[in-house]
């Protein structure tokens, strides 16, 4: 399955009132004759930490294979790398894993030595600012953790829960593959685990990067067909196990080439995506930034978008047709900044800017199951069909219901053969949107309400009605939820939306209904 992600990046200011700018120019002084890799922006975005290998000025000199160096945002520009001193660097490799949102806190790879004794542990460590810079670096305990490869690459999540790393370890399936540890609510680590074949290849799977929700990693390959000898991919998390994935997808020819793409991070606080590449640079990474779209002369805040789409190698792209349009709020009218899907055989997928608008190009010769979602909302799920017709450009507004006690929500995509109790299979779709409603709001519990037209025998459509609720109650309870969650009743013919005896308005009197009974 081909994927497309449209990244979305809203145009923020530095602290000093002016635009941050990633060009290659601007990075001039970061890129030197040796081997850039890891670039990691502070929570702030005015310091660019790197990792660079084998400088003469690292702490283990030239064969020290990498130490943390130090760009500060001057003057437009990034200023050349500083050494981030000894307290960060030592002789064995030195990268950082991430931040803590405030900044105040640095994750680190590696352990680090105690009164000069050698390490004889691995992981990763974390310190805090102080006054005096970084503190020393404490070490972090993950029980079996073990990497046998030379280095280190990944990424701490942004509330300091997750790690995801490349490493080769017990069951390594080739060379090295990524692996996920997990801290509970205790602040202890589990066991890191393999994250699985769908991911990792016999070959090297290396420099694992989140998404900020922690829904997507991109990760660098060079196990599976591409552009050069490693290209950066990216795959979504299916569920809360960190195991299951879907099939990755390499993120085109903006970003891979014919060298070597590694640290693919996406900050899209600050409109950016950071990556190295060997392109043109002697085999040596170079710091490159993603600056597709970036440009704008628009003055509001609305998202601009990065189309991290898979070129069709053939070079024959179909007809496509231009989305857009806005999300709001069903009971206020504002706008919302939500994520969007677009189904059909391939995904197709874009987040609304903080101003609720959209914009993706999509093939127009398909028919799409598009999901809406935004936290505190309820997600809906509509169909769209332009293979019929060819149009360049189509609006599409969607309003979304708060999550509240009394928030009804009608089930028009859930429909049963007539006169049965049996689904149709493209009911399914907006059914797992109630799944993924009430996973997401743990407390959450809804009264299903089940309706049919006036015709026929009354007590007939109450007993079908009721039947359509407790099958719509058994799918969802089928998918892990509850059932003391889910209340149901049918009500027959006695609620209709319309009282127009025309086949259009039987239709929308036949439908199934939730109501949010307690948040």
């Amino acid at each position: 399955m081909v994927k497309l992600v449209f990244l979305t990046l809203t145009f923020v200011p530095l602290l000093d009132g002016h635009a941050q700018k990633f060009t290659r120019q601007s990075l001039t002084l970061i890129n030197s004759a040796y081997d850039e890799q890891n670039p990691i922006l502070s929570p702030d975005g005015k310091t660019l930490y790197l990792t660079i290998a084998n400088h003469p000025q690292n702490v283990g000199g030239k064969k020290d294979p990498g130490d943390i160096w130090v760009s500060r945002w001057v003057n437009n520009q990034w200023s050349a790398p500083i050494s981030a001193g000894t307290n960060l660097n030592d002789a064995h490799y030195n990268s950082v894993a991430g931040f803590s949102p405030d900044g105040n806190q640095i994750f680190l790879f590696n352990h680090y030595e105690k009164n000069g004794d050698p390490v004889k542990t691995q992981g990763i460590s974390f310190a805090r600012w102080t006054s005096m810079g970084w503190s020393s670096p404490e070490n972090i305990s993950i029980p079996y953790f073990l990497n046998k490869s030379l280095a280190i690459s990944g990424q701490v999540s942004a509330d300091g829960s997750v790690l995801i790393y490349s490493a080769e370890a017990y069951d390594t399936k080739g060379a090295e593959d990524l692996y996920v540890s997990k801290k509970n609510n205790a602040g202890q680590w589990s066991e890191p685990k393999n994250l699985g074949m769908v991911i990792n290849t016999s070959f090297q799977e290396l420099s694992p990067s989140l998404s900020v929700d922690t829904k997507y990693i991109y990760f660098s390959t060079n196990g599976r067909k591409g552009y050069g000898s490693f290209d950066v991919y990216f795959s979504e998390r299916l569920d809360d196990t960190w195991l299951n994935w879907s099939i990755p997808v390499n993120l085109g020819p903006q970003v891979n080439t014919e060298g070597r793409e590694l640290f693919y991070h996406v900050f899209p606080e600050f409109n950016l995506a950071l990556f190295t590449s060997t392109q043109n640079s002697d085999r040596y990474g170079v710091v490159r930034p993603f600056v597709d779209s970036l440009q704008s002369n628009e003055q509001d805040s609305s998202a601009k978008f990065i189309d991290a789409r898979r070129d069709d190698l053939s070079g024959k792209n179909g007809n496509r047709t231009t989305l857009k349009g806005t999300v709001t709020s069903s009971k206020t009218g504002q706008t919302v900044a939500a994520r969007l899907s677009f189904k059909s055989d391939s995904t197709y997928m874009a987040l609304s800017s903080q101003l609720g608008r959209y914009s993706l190009s999509i093939p127009s010769t398909k028919v799409y199951t598009i999901v809406v979602e935004a936290p505190g909302y309820v997600g809906v799920m509509e169909k769209l069909d332009i293979h019929t017709f060819e149009m360049q450009q189509v609006e599409l507004n969607f309003k979304l219901t708060p999550i509240e006690v009394g928030a009804t929500v009608n089930l028009k995509n859930v429909l049963f053969q007539v006169g049965t109790t049996r689904l149709l299979d493209k009911s399914f779709d907006e059914l797992n949107v109630v799944v993924d409603l009430l996973r997401s709001n743990p407390k959450i519990e809804i009264e299903l309400a089940g309706h049919t037209d006036s015709h026929g025998n009354e007590k007939q459509n109450l007993k079908l009605s009721q039947s359509r609720v407790d099958k719509v109650k058994e799918y969802l309870v089928s998918k892990g939820i509850s059932p003391k969650r889910i209340h149901g009743k049918g009500y027959g013919g006695k609620k209709p939306i319309t009282n127009s005896d025309s086949e259009e308005s039987r239709k929308l009197n036949r439908r199934v209904e939730f109501t949010i009974v307690k948040d």
